[in-house]
């Protein structure tokens, strides 16, 4: 089985999706890492740009039929059995983005991209199994429990939990106007 994880810069993803493999004894894999391993994709400053049908392709020809949990903010685009969205509050975002040093049109794309869903809607445009998760407040063993208890239940889709309409005020500081 190939679960994909994905979400906005920020969303935990890293965490979770180490932890989630080891928890069922799976294979991690950094799509970023396996990228620059295969050489798909080319640096721009410090991003690193790829083709997605390339990596896709690549990925399916390496990992079909094992079991992988894959972590990557494009892993939504890979043929995956299931993809989990994690989500987590734009200003939380802002704040982890900060901190890592992004720059401040980084921090702001992101805080954007997490405000109106953009992970979560390509995700969706991409796959059918496709459940999201809410980080926010959670540790990252309550969010493996989460996406654990889903995998035992059979849910394949699951969205529409999140809706940060509401906390645009909040992120106003973090974007790019």
């Amino acid at each position: 089985m190939i679960i994909a994880v994905t979400g906005t810069p920020g969303a935990g993803k890293t965490t979770v999706s180490k932890l989630l493999a080891q928890k069922l004894g799976y294979e991690y894999v950094s799509l970023r890492d396996y990228a620059m391993e295969k050489g798909i994709g080319e640096m721009k400053g410090d991003e690193l740009e790829v083709e997605v049908d390339e990596l896709a392709y690549n990925f399916e020809r390496d990992f079909k039929g094992r079991n992988v949990v894959v972590d990557g903010h494009l892993s939504h685009f890979l043929n995956a059995d299931l993809v989990v969205v994690l989500r987590a509050h734009p200003k939380l975002i802002g704040e982890r983005l900060t901190k890592r040093g992004y720059s401040r049109e980084k921090v702001g794309e992101n805080v954007e991209a997490e405000l109106v869903d953009v992970i979560l809607v390509e995700a969706l445009e991409e796959n059918e199994n496709v459940v999201e998760v809410d980080t926010t407040g959670k540790t990252p063993e309550e969010v493996v429990n989460e996406i654990l208890g889903l995998i035992e239940k059979g849910v394949r889709r699951r969205v529409g939990i999140v809706d940060w309409s509401e906390v645009y005020d909040e992120v106003i500081p973090y974007l790019r106007l």
